[in-house]
């Protein structure tokens, strides 16, 4: 932090304290050389030994009162100019003189400051790829299909959170044979509010089968405010590796908080007509907030289908067919969870070959 506004830097270091980031304040650029002082010579210009320079920094907020002391100092990334005067014109001139990658103005700015500073103290890097799963009509085998993935990515290497975003489905940690698991549930998380720390949801969520899942309680609670489910599920996204969400196929508000983070919605049809009608109605609402939707159909096509026809119809994408496994239920209700082995093991395996490939993008 390099300021000598009183006000502004009892603003910072209180945002500083809700991220956990530790903060070295200065009145000008601070030397690399770990001795001396600014302009005036100032102790508290100096970066004292050990201490953090204006290169080493992970982040730098310089004061607007400062703008013009530190003007010539080596262009970086990871600058932020911050001011509290929303009415000043000339606030964007100085931060293309420093080379600042954004303005921030508080208190307006104050959330996306404790986000900022919050990624530096996680370390936040690329976020996890995030892939919601959701049925196209009732018994599609949606929560079947995310149950898998997210066990077959954890098997890989990755690492999983399975987030069961549908209330009335169950119970994800039933499906994995988990319900007893120690560890919060969604009703936990109903009052969150702002930014929920990355390293702690991971640590405070059941682990089963080498990866982490956040389901429901057996409670009556069956709503989760929507800024809770942004919150919650943006914290999953930053730890990196792969979130997959299971849905539910009415889309409301805190539905469409999820949709809006995922890197692709799976769509899981079966393929029949009524199916394929009913599918078509839930392709609708999630369309309306989701970037990237594509079509897994379950079973064998009946009445002159195909897989791509049924994908045809729904206007979009063919993202693989997955057909029905015999003797799978059975093996999941004496407590083998889905994707342990079979076509739907080879199926997910595939899946996440194209998407964790050298590219790390979403399969073509």
């Amino acid at each position: 932090i390099i300021t000598e506004d009183p006000l502004l830097l009892d603003d910072l270091l209180r945002l500083c304290a809700a991220a956990g980031a530790e903060p070295h304040v200065h009145h000008a650029v601070p030397e690399q050389s770990g001795a001396g002082g600014g302009p005036g010579g100032g102790s508290e210009a100096a970066a004292p030994r050990g201490g953090v320079g204006w290169e080493s920094a992970p982040l730098v907020l310089v004061g607007d009162d400062a703008a013009r002391r530190v003007r010539g100092a080596p262009r970086r990334p990871g600058v932020f100019l911050v001011g509290r005067d929303l009415d000043d014109p000339f606030v964007w001139q100085r931060a293309v003189e420093l080379g600042a990658e954004e303005v921030l103005r508080l208190p307006d700015a104050e959330n996306r400051l404790v986000d900022r500073l919050a990624d530096v103290v996680e370390g936040a890097g690329r976020p996890a790829l995030t892939v919601g799963v959701i049925g196209g009509s009732g018994g599609a085998g949606a929560s079947t299909l995310a149950c898998a993935l997210a066990l077959r990515a954890a098997r890989a290497g990755e690492r999983t959170i399975l987030i069961d975003g549908d209330p009335l489905g169950g119970g994800m940690d039933v499906l994995l044979g988990g319900e007893g698991a120690e560890g919060l549930r969604w009703p936990d998380f109903a009052a969150s509010r702002g930014r929920v720390g990355a390293g702690a949801l991971e640590e405070s969520l059941p682990e089963l089968h080498a990866l982490r899942v956040l389901s429901w309680d057996r409670g009556d609670r069956v709503v989760v405010p929507p800024a809770a489910m942004r919150s919650v599920v943006a914290a999953a996204r930053r730890r990196g590796g792969v979130v997959v969400v299971d849905l539910p196929r009415r889309v409301d508000e805190a539905v469409a908080e999820v949709l809006a983070q995922l890197d692709l919605v799976l769509l899981v049809v079966l393929g029949e007509l009524r199916s394929v009608a009913a599918a078509g109605r839930v392709a609708a609402g999630v369309r309306m907030v989701a970037r990237d939707v594509r079509v897994v159909v379950r079973g064998r096509c009946r009445q002159g289908l195909d897989a791509e026809a049924v994908a045809g119809l729904l206007g979009a994408p063919l993202a693989g067919e997955v057909p029905v496994e015999v003797g799978l239920p059975g093996r999941v209700a004496e407590g083998e969870p889905p994707g342990a082995r079979g076509v739907l093991a080879r199926f997910c395996d595939g899946f996440w070959q194209r998407a964790l490939g050298p590219a790390q993008g979403v399969p073509a």
